[in-house]
């Protein structure tokens, strides 16, 4: 990793729960010395990247980062576009959902929401940034993103987080390869405890997916009927927010979902 990419990788450090960091914290989170990860600091604070709270001499995200957003959001109005359809997913559902785009070597949450009401709901963080091998959406990108995703999981150690994570390439790959068959991922507490997840990805204009669209459902809640009218809808969703990013589902894509939804309307009409 270089000079730059070092000192940017400082900015996916901050979250909710973190949304101040000091010098000695980030050393100890890089595992950098003071004096390196302290030219890093100076170097974002100067070009805007990042402020320092004047009291705590903790560093925050700086205006910079807010102009580029809004930018981002003016010519692209990708976070407009999939709140939409992720609001009303969530309406649909009566589950948490959210839509990730592929950051780096994982995915980053653009926006989620979570409409249901009582019971078991399921935690989510719009800051953490969701592992490829771990998680519905990740298994998704690495099944209709980029090849450059598998090819670089395939080379590293996978964490694990629970005691259902896949950590063996091979299992990996068998699961890739599932999720490109039938059209979507789905993943049975992976990531965390007592949480599935079924995701399906979105296009712009490529056939390589731009992202994907999840619904996130406790474990306890989950069958087969549900899990099934989970993927139509996500589906219905991610065909409507290709449209709207100017691109389209991939014809072999699409022949996929449509055969699956003819054979499970035949099998309604039989029973």
């Amino acid at each position: 990793m270089g000079k730059i990419s070092k000192a940017l990788n400082l900015l996916n450090y901050f979250s909710e729960l973190m949304p101040e960091i000091g010098l000695a914290e980030f050393s100890r989170l890089t595992g950098q010395d003071k004096a390196t990860v302290h030219r890093h600091l100076a170097e974002l604070e100067s070009n805007g990247f990042l402020d320092q709270n004047p009291y705590t001499r903790k560093y925050r995200l700086g205006a910079a980062v807010l102009r580029l957003s809004a930018v981002r959001e003016r010519t692209f109005p990708a976070r407009r576009i999939l709140s939409q359809w992720v609001d009303e997913l969530s309406l649909k559902s009566n589950e948490l959902v959210h839509a990730s785009l592929i950051q780096g070597y994982g995915m980053s949450s653009l926006y989620f929401r979570d409409t249901g009401s009582g019971g078991t709901r399921v935690y989510f963080s719009e800051a953490d940034i969701l592992p490829l091998h771990a998680t519905a959406s990740g298994v998704c990108a690495l099944a209709f993103g980029p090849p450059t995703l598998l090819q670089h999981t395939a080379s590293k150690t996978l964490d694990r987080f629970t005691q259902q994570t896949v950590t063996d390439h091979n299992e990996l790959n068998a699961m890739v390869e599932k999720t490109r068959r039938q059209g979507y991922s789905f993943t049975n507490q992976t990531y965390e405890a007592e949480i599935c997840s079924i995701a399906a990805p979105f296009f712009e204009d490529r056939a390589i997916a731009y992202g994907t669209i999840t619904i996130a459902v406790p474990a306890s809640r989950m069958n087969d009927d549900s899990k099934m009218r989970f993927v139509t809808l996500l589906w219905n969703a991610a065909t409507a927010i290709s449209a709207e990013l100017g691109g389209a589902i991939p014809e072999d894509l699409k022949q996929v979902w449509n055969e699956a939804a003819q054979g499970r309307g035949q099998m309604e009409r039989q029973s």
